[in-house]
């Protein structure tokens, strides 16, 4: 038995059950987006407390999406060298540190500080989650790992506003910190003890830096049409959660309360997108389902675009109905071109994390600010659903003119070698 095997029966007997994997993966994946969501509904609260304006407090919210963009650019290479456990405790201890600080911040500027500090220590999760998940398993399993993590994820997600109001209501604006710190020490503990180290050793002459592997996935034309496929996928959602409370609010006269509804519905079909693209990722061959996504995704697109022309625009079931449907397909093109680009090079698999992760968050904040506009300056919906459909017909292009096409026809000799390159944990 060679060394790489020894090396891999090792890590198989060392590595917990699946199960115990997946909570420990959701767990690391959703403690920022739960922390960045927890906390909206005491906006209002926090500019009455700290006499400030609706615009500075917002900082709370765009400029922890900022730290979340540049810790993932660093962290995943960090993760590649020296391990995912260490970098991930590292940013979990910060998380925990920063949180605190929100706990005891007497000033807007000092709560902001820690609301970016929390985002950098958070977002170390986020990657961890994505590079841990290639080091487990084969490249046809990932993008099923990735969307069954992202559907149990959204369940928590999709409640933690609820549960923001309900902590501000009852304790103050403080006791959402406390909650944060609770479950920060939570998450940071069942990593410390649950998740061994699962990075891949470089094979002699393979050596691991980030210039190195930045170059190497930059020069893919493989990384770079799964990776654009997955950012512009995720843009139609900051796009949409941009536009749609100008949308509902100012142009159909609908409440707050009523727009949240929809919003929550989108969400939960795009949860029920994620838990059946996990079901059935070992069926399909990755770009199958990428283009099963695209098509629907596509479609409903159009069909928005096709209401809207037809002056049924003015209603929110024509709207967020079609919009479910579009969101139900994102799933898919989300969670499996994900799982291409950190396959590219499962060495580097936390450095093409981060850089997509980066990208992401930077461009979609971006495409959050233009959805706003469209739907803030417009009388109609038309400008808003026509830049989703340019959208996604973006992540098509991609995916045909820059993801190459294997014409390799499936012989045993050709699995078995894929299999001894390509060889997962779980």
């Amino acid at each position: 038995m060679t060394e790489e095997k020894i090396e891999i029966a090792a890590a198989k007997v060392a590595t917990p059950a699946p199960w115990k994997i997946l909570l420990l993966l959701v767990a690391m994946n959703g403690i920022a987006p739960i922390s960045l969501y927890i906390l909206v509904p005491a906006l209002p609260i926090l500019a009455t407390t700290f006499a400030s304006d609706v615009s500075a407090v917002q900082l709370n919210v765009s400029l922890f999406m900022v730290g979340l963009a540049m810790s993932q650019l660093v962290t995943g290479p960090l993760s590649d060298r020296f391990g995912r456990r260490p970098v991930l405790l590292a940013g979990l201890g910060l998380m925990v540190a920063a949180t605190i600080v929100c706990i005891f911040a007497q000033t807007l500027p000092q709560l902001i500080a820690g609301r970016f500090l929390q985002a950098v220590g958070g977002a170390t999760g986020m990657v961890m989650s994505r590079a841990v998940i290639r080091d487990l398993y084969p490249r046809e399993r990932v993008g099923g790992m990735i969307s069954l993590v992202i559907g149990v994820m959204m369940i928590a997600q999709l409640i933690s506003p609820l549960i923001g109001g309900l902590l501000e209501t009852s304790f103050g604006w403080r006791s959402i910190f406390y909650a944060m710190a609770g479950a920060s020490i939570f998450v940071t503990v069942i990593i410390a003890f649950g998740l061994p180290e699962t990075r891949r050793l470089a094979a002699d002459g393979d050596s691991v830096g980030f210039i190195k592997d930045s170059r190497s996935l930059l020069t893919s034309r493989a990384y770079i049409g799964y990776a654009l496929c997955q950012v512009l996928a995720s843009s139609i959602i900051f796009t949409f959660a941009g536009g749609g409370p100008y949308l509902v609010v100012s142009q159909m006269g609908r409440t707050t309360a009523e727009y949240g509804a929809w919003f929550a519905v989108t969400g939960f079909a795009f949860l029920i997108g994620n838990l059946s693209s996990a079901r059935v990722s070992q069926r399909y061959a990755l770009d199958q389902l990428i283009w099963f996504g695209l098509a629907i995704q596509i479609g409903g697109a159009l069909l928005n675009v096709l209401w809207a022309a037809m002056g049924f625009d003015q209603t929110p079931v024509w709207l967020f109905g079609t919009q479910m449907l579009v969101m139900f397909a994102n799933a898919f093109v989300m969670s499996h071109s994900a799982a291409g680009a950190i396959s590219v090079r499962p060495l580097a698999a936390g450095t093409a994390s981060g850089l997509m992760g980066f990208v992401q968050m930077g461009f979609g904040s971006l495409c959050s600010q233009f959805g706003a506009y469209l739907g803030g300056n417009f009388r109609s919906t038309l400008p808003l659903t026509i830049c989703i459909v340019a959208l996604s017909l973006a992540c098509a292009a991609t995916m045909i003119f820059l993801t190459p096409r294997q014409r390799k026809v499936l012989t045993a000799d050709v699995k078995r070698k894929a299999d001894e390159e390509d060889t997962g944990l779980l």
